[in-house]
């Protein structure tokens, strides 16, 4: 920790290092010694931080205490520990170090600070770490001994049994490169290194903008504009599609979902930063199947844990890469399969695949409605169009060009009523939605722990809700809107019996 949280300081003050020895004037040491100064602070700043920093796990708690000038006690309870996140960078890589993400569950606030990080600690002691923090069995306090004599005869050696072998769910193929520079996340990932390495070279007076336009003179010369704009689309057409499947080999180099022997679900990925992330199976609340709209055209999805402890962000609770959509189902499926201690058992007639349960069609007013949004704006536009080309004749050319989003607009329409539906099987609330991303979502019924009804003026007038089932896990609700209003009742009936205790609802004025 001495060598890798002050190295980690420095790596991101080498553009500020750059900057403050290249733009000094001549032989004037002052920049010479701000540089050093900057770097004694860093390595100092290390010292402290190593000094000052514990962690403790009791048989009730994880604590960590830090800080000097502003100390920190944070604690959290094993009993609500999720999750546990082992990260390596190369530079810990090259130390034998992980970086423990303990994730717990919460809410609100809570859920934005429910959980401890503890950097720096050596790889073995990370895995161990890992095992302990998601073993139910060691959560509260040993049992007493039970009382003997002294002339009592000794107890045999208790022989404990071994641990199974991971199960092996799924693993990388290099197929599935072909899906990398059709997800968002990927070409976003592009984008931000290229501003990146945009701002630095501008900070040391580099102008890539004069760079690129002297490049295009000298290379181009006289050619057409039609032509010097096709080049420079397709330049930066092939520069996202190698960057794109960069970042994917980067991210899910030696990729690994296994089923732990200590009731976890581990996903294990990385090429030069390394992760692992464990999903206790007793928390886990059901799937999701994403399929966003270019992800969709290339007939890939990917499949996310819905467990309580997981960040929001992205990547949170992803079990696999951007894959055919088969695949997925099939990962949603088998993370679902495993028995468990608490929750829901097997059910007979439970589907072998819930994610690819057959849905009920929504109402036709609910696809009357997935038109009416999209078309109105639409049709507003093109004649907000109209009048401005009628009021600037030399803005003619606008409301030509803006009746091609109505067609578009249309399709979208169409691509999400078709995708509106829900199911119940025994075990899971299905439900699916979306048309730039569709989404597939397989809650466990016991996992709802509560609901929310929506009705707009114009649901109102068509007998439609929105209904929010609510759970600890993922987001903490998801949709299903426009169902009929008696259909809505029956699920919550059917999802929470308890729910039958409302007899009366009145609208607040």
């Amino acid at each position: 920790m001495l060598v890798v949280a002050p190295a980690r300081a420095l790596v991101r003050l080498v553009p500020v290092l750059l900057i403050v020895l290249i733009t000094g004037r001549g032989d004037d040491p002052v920049r010479i010694w701000i540089s050093v100064g900057i770097t004694v602070l860093v390595v100092l700043a290390g010292v402290v931080r190593w000094r000052t920093t514990q962690y403790r796990i009791t048989p009730e708690r994880v604590e960590l205490h830090s800080g000097w000038l502003r100390r920190q006690r944070r604690s959290v309870p094993r009993d609500r520990i999720r999750t546990v996140d082992l990260t390596a960078s190369p530079l810990h890589r090259l130390f034998r170090l992980n970086v423990v993400v303990v994730h717990a569950a919460g809410t609100g606030a809570e859920h934005r600070h429910g959980g401890l990080e503890l950097d720096a600690v050596d790889t073995a002691e990370g895995e161990k770490l890992r095992g302990e923090l998601l073993d139910r069995s060691a959560i509260g306090p040993p049992p007493d001994p039970p009382p003997r004599s002294d002339d009592a005869t000794p107890d045999p050696p208790i022989h404990l049994p071994e641990r199974d072998a991971p199960v092996l769910l799924a693993r990388l193929h290099w197929s599935w490169v072909r899906f990398a520079p059709l997800t968002f996340s990927a070409l976003a990932g592009v984008g931000a290194v290229a501003a990146a390495a945009f701002n630095i070279l501008n900070e040391l007076g580099v102008s890539p903008r004069r760079i690129g336009a002297e490049a295009a003179a000298a290379g181009l010369g006289r050619t057409p504009l039609w032509v010097t704009i096709g080049l420079v689309g397709a330049l930066l057409l092939v520069l996202a599609v190698v960057g794109s499947v960069v970042l994917f080999t980067e991210r899910w180099w030696g990729y690994r979902l296994t089923r732990e022997s200590d009731g976890t679900l581990r996903v294990r990925r990385g090429l030069l930063t390394t992760r692992s992330l464990s999903v206790a199976e007793d928390r886990l609340r059901g799937v999701a199947v994403h399929e966003p709209l270019l992800l969709r055209a290339g007939r890939g999805a990917q499949t996310r844990a819905l467990s309580t402890g997981l960040g929001r962000g992205a990547q949170g609770g992803v079990l696999q890469p951007p894959a055919p959509r088969a695949e997925a189902h099939r990962v949603a499926a088998a993370a679902l399969s495993a028995p468990r201690a608490e929750g829901p058992r097997p059910h007979l007639d439970e589907p072998h695949d819930p994610t690819r349960a057959p849905l009920t069609r929504h109402p036709a007013a609910a696809t009357r409605r997935r038109f009416t949004r999209a078309l109105v704006p639409t049709g507003a536009l093109v004649v907000a169009a109209v009048v401005v080309g009628k009021v600037w004749p030399d803005l003619d050319w606008i409301w030509p060009t803006a009746l091609v989003l109505v067609p578009i607009a249309g399709l979208l329409a169409l691509d999400r009523a078709r995708a509106l539906g829900h199911a119940l099987t025994p075990t899971y609330l299905v439900s699916r939605l979306g048309g730039l991303s569709r989404r597939t979502v397989a809650l466990q019924r016991t996992g709802v722990i509560g609901w929310r009804v929506r009705q707009s003026p114009f649901q109102r007038r068509a007998g439609l809700v929105t209904l929010v089932a609510v759970t600890a896990a993922g987001q903490g609700g998801y949709s299903i809107p426009d169902v009929g209003a008696d259909t809505a009742v029956a699920l919550i009936t059917a999802v929470t019996p308890s729910s039958t205790d409302i007899t009366e609802t009145r609208p607040v004025s």
